[in-house]
């Protein structure tokens, strides 16, 4: 399901020719050139040229149009002579401001979320990720079924022997939309089960998580191929890919980790996005660290970072009861000089951070080493003799610790398992034999 999509004509198709319009607020983390970059290439992302890009400053939104007439002016005229055919607004527009827009433009017009959600019903593959997004698509079209479509405006025939008055077009549309969000949260309510199940699944072995978060196009992609000899779709497009991926790999010291992809953030991301994808943020939430991957040559990292933080405050990842973050600078390769060296020297100060190149495979190994180190921190190597009918005992150290190898000697079985001090000393408290 389009966002572009309209009752009387059809969508907006690759190549085609946009002007990209953004209303500087004055409180915005970026400058207007970013945020104007940024649109432009989400809109890239799905095949949009932009042919103009253009910023206004405003003092206080105008209700019917959010922009002045002098600058709503200005954007048809840019319209008209780069013969584009589509107008986006990069920030939020309400359905009537959207309505009178297209009427004023005489073009196309669509907002930061609607692109974005675009975006999304364009890249999901798999059959959970296009349940999400048709979720978020149909949230925020349910409240622009007031645009002067008229066959919204038809009135339908009652129901019953007596008739009725009937019920209007867009009365129906919006009880059909209602039907089919319904349906799909009950879908999606499955898959959140499924998902809790493997999680716990998980939980009871004794691998932990690893999650890839940051920012759209900051090298997740690259840094987990990198890592995990995987082929996951990586490219230097913004949402290059949205589906989440687990692989197993090893770390010096521990065997087996669970590593996962997870899908980019950006900047206000809508918030139908952020309740649908709720299902696959979680993996986020249940994961035992979470890899921050910043891209470090970006001229707004620290604003982008900020937004990565911010969603991972609004899923519960962060904080009280959250998993510990640390930071992997990516994109080393891309600075130089003076720029290059201060970086190091930032995150030589800080023991939560790493700087590496996904791409070129610089500094990996020392992720590797810190997520090692941070996985098993607190824990050592011990060896423990039971007796091997103690089935209590084996299943508890298999639960609790990382079991590493295990065999028969004379009549004991030999575990050797990492364990913390702290679930060492309930083995022993538990009165299992050690």
């Amino acid at each position: 399901m389009s966002v572009f999509s309209r009752a009387d004509d059809d969508g907006v198709a690759r190549g085609a020719r946009a002007i990209v319009a953004f209303p500087d607020m004055g409180d915005a983390a970026r400058d207007s050139e970013a945020r104007l970059a940024e649109a432009a290439g989400l809109a890239a992302a799905i095949g949009i040229d932009v042919i103009e890009r253009m910023a206004f400053r405003l003092r206080a939104p105008k209700a019917a149009t959010l922009f002045g007439s002098g600058q709503v002016e200005q954007i048809g005229q840019a319209a008209r002579m780069a013969e584009a055919e589509l107008v986006i607004i990069d920030g939020a527009l309400s359905p009537i401001q959207q309505r009178n827009l297209e009427k004023a433009l005489d073009a196309k017009v669509i907002d930061r979320t609607g692109l974005i959600l675009e975006i999304f019903g364009e890249r999901a593959r798999t059959a959970e990720g296009r349940l999400q997004v048709e979720l978020a698509h149909l949230d925020y079209q349910a409240g622009r079924l007031v645009r002067s479509w008229t066959h919204l405006e038809r009135q339908r025939g009652g129901f019953g022997f007596l008739g009725g008055p009937g019920e209007t077009q867009i009365e129906a549309d919006r009880r059909l939309i209602r039907d089919r969000m319904a349906k799909l949260r009950r879908e999606l309510e499955q898959v959140a089960r499924t998902r809790s199940l493997h999680r716990a699944r998980r939980k009871r072995a004794p691998w932990p998580i690893v999650a890839l978060v940051g920012y759209t196009n900051a090298g997740k992609s690259t840094l987990f191929n990198r890592m995990t000899g995987a082929d996951v779709m990586a490219e230097n497009l913004l949402f290059a890919t949205l589906d989440p991926t687990m692989r197993q790999i090893g770390l010096p010291g521990i065997d087996k980790v669970i590593l996962s992809d997870t899908v980019g953030f950006v900047s206000d991301l809508p918030t139908q996005l952020v309740a649908a994808f709720r299902a696959t943020l979680e993996e986020v939430i249940s994961a035992d660290l979470i890899v921050h991957v910043r891209d470090i040559s970006h001229p707004d990292s620290e604003a982008q970072a900020a937004d990565v933080e911010a969603v991972l405050d609004d899923i519960g990842a962060r904080g009280e009861g959250g998993a510990p973050i640390i930071e992997a600078w990516n994109k080393l390769d891309l600075l130089e000089g003076d720029e290059h060296e201060a970086v190091l020297g930032e995150s030589a100060r800080r023991d939560d951070v790493v700087t590496l190149s996904a791409l070129t495979g610089e500094g990996v190994e020392a992720l590797r080493l810190m997520l090692s180190a941070r996985l098993s921190q607190g824990s050592r190597m011990r060896t423990l003799s039971l007796d091997p009918g103690d089935g209590a005992g084996i299943a508890w150290l298999h639960a609790h610790g990382e079991v590493v190898a295990q065999e028969m000697e004379e009549e004991a079985l030999v575990i050797d398992v990492r364990l913390s001090d702290a679930d060492y000393d309930r083995f022993q408290s538990r009165g299992l034999s050690a």
